[in-house]
């Protein structure tokens, strides 16, 4: 394919990893292990520098400088069967019926450092993973002419700066400026004739890299020595990705097409569609990752329990309809027209996100933390549902130690649960405009089936030096 379909993907898995273990949507879900231990709730609390992500503002709350360094550990499992797909032509596609496609574990780590100008100022820089993702199926499987792999990694560094207006009120704001990373695999059947259909696929694998810009803007209030509550609001990132695209031969057939396309790139000397599968081409696509707003509280119910709640909500229907654009024009087979797009239309809706969690100190140096948190998916329904994205609305399950040994030396260790709902996949071939008409797009799918098992396992490590 190209990459800018891998962009797209990145922007709409984007940036959700392995599949999204963690939160709906491409985000990559938690930013820090003192969050993840109330899964995702303590965003109030703002008891280390990690707040720099969740809320800027409660930078102004801490006593001391600070670098916090959290690892998470992310094993997420989406395995599905019983596929079934179909080849524009109408005939059935030849392949394996199940599959894994997600491998292994992966590891994100974040960083945070805060500063303490005076008793009013404090700035702070974070170095964290928004987004990501990591699935890839077998090349055998009969869904190989949708998506075949996909992957993400993303980094991003907010320098912040926080201010104590008054005793109760604090003000945070963040430049965020992120880089990514991403790469794509998709089947094409090149030949785009029914005489070749299964014996001249070609795959297209791209790689590109993009850096986007956003901002952070927070607010936090100490109501009274129990209340506290704050508001952060994230800004969307633009993103016009360009790339190169790889089209390699997975047959001899394949090979003999692409020769031929060479010397003729429009049709090749036997007169096939072979357009613009060339070894070798440009690509792009435009895309926006969604603006995020959240409301969290935090209640001192007694001098060692602590009660959390926070409301997200995520503009997820910026990620609507999204055209690849290839370098070179392509013979489109079921229409016979030239064209260099391939269209992805997820129309996702925006959603939102509930976390309650709580912590009790034992005693002087140990603190449990729980929570739990239901997190709504922005897929409207099967038909919409990408193969390599089958996401499912989540409920979080987080428990959590804190371990003070020093006035210096905090650290943090969490464990999740990330219940994702089974999911079925039951899509149409190439997209139609508002009359029901096919539109010319560089594809060879036709309707796909599925049905997908989700879950995830997160495990946190979290370090704090105070000095």
């Amino acid at each position: 394919m190209h990459k800018n379909a891998l962009k797209i993907s990145t922007a709409l898995i984007a940036l959700a990893w392995a599949q999204h273990a963690s939160a709906t949507g491409y985000h990559f879900g938690t930013q820090s292990v003192s969050a993840q231990s109330t899964s995702n709730a303590a965003t109030a609390e703002a008891s280390d520098a990690s707040t720099i992500f969740y809320n800027p503002a409660g930078l102004t709350q801490l006593e001391n400088n600070q670098i916090t360094g959290t690892l998470d550990f992310v094993l997420p499992h989406i395995d599905y069967h019983e596929a079934q797909a179909q080849h524009w032509t109408g005939q059935t596609v030849e392949g394996s019926d199940k599959g894994k496609i997600t491998h292994g574990m992966t590891i994100a780590p974040h960083l945070y450092g805060a500063y303490k100008i005076n008793d009013k100022t404090t700035v702070g820089l974070g170095v964290y993973v928004p987004f990501g993702s990591d699935s890839e199926d077998s090349r055998e499987s009969v869904l190989r002419y949708s998506m075949n792999q996909l992957g993400l990694t993303t980094i991003a560094v907010e320098p912040v700066v926080a201010v104590k207006a008054t005793e109760k009120h604090s003000f945070g704001a963040g430049l965020i400026a992120q880089y990514s990373q991403a790469k794509l695999r998709k089947y094409a059947d090149i030949g785009a004739s029914r005489e070749l259909h299964g014996k001249a696929d070609a795959y297209g694998e791209v790689k590109g890299d993009d850096w986007g810009f956003g901002f952070q803007l927070a607010w936090m209030y100490n109501i009274n020595d129990r209340w506290r509550v704050g508001v952060n609001y994230r800004s969307k990132v633009k993103h016009n990705l360009k790339g190169t695209a790889e089209w390699k031969a997975g047959s001899p057939q394949a090979e003999m097409l692409q020769n031929m396309a060479l010397q003729n790139p429009i049709t090749g000397e036997t007169g096939l569609p072979v357009a613009g599968y060339l070894k070798r081409e440009g690509a792009s696509v435009k895309i926006v990752t969604p603006e995020s707003l959240s409301l969290h509280g935090m209640f001192k119910a007694t001098d060692k329990l602590n009660l959390f709640g926070d409301f997200t909500w995520t503009k997820h229907s910026r990620f609507d309809i999204a055209d690849l654009v290839y370098e070179n024009p392509k013979m489109v087979s079921a229409s016979g027209n030239l064209s260099k797009t391939t269209r992805i239309t997820p129309n996702w809706r925006n959603t939102y996100k509930v976390g309650l969690g709580a912590s009790y100190q034992i005693n002087d140096p140990w603190q449990i933390r729980a929570g739990i948190a239901y997190d709504k998916a922005p897929i409207r329904d099967s038909a919409t549902r990408l193969n390599t994205l089958p996401d499912g609305d989540r409920i979080w399950f987080s428990i959590g130690t804190r371990y003070t040994p020093a006035k210096n030396h905090t650290i943090d260790l969490a464990y999740s649960f990330v219940h994702i709902a089974n999911t079925m996949v039951e899509a149409e071939g190439a997209p139609r405009d508002a009359t029901g008409t096919a539109l010319s797009t560089v594809d060879s799918k036709g309707p796909i089936k599925a049905t997908f098992n989700n879950y995830a396992n997160i495990i946190g490590l979290q370090y704090t030096y105070k000095f």
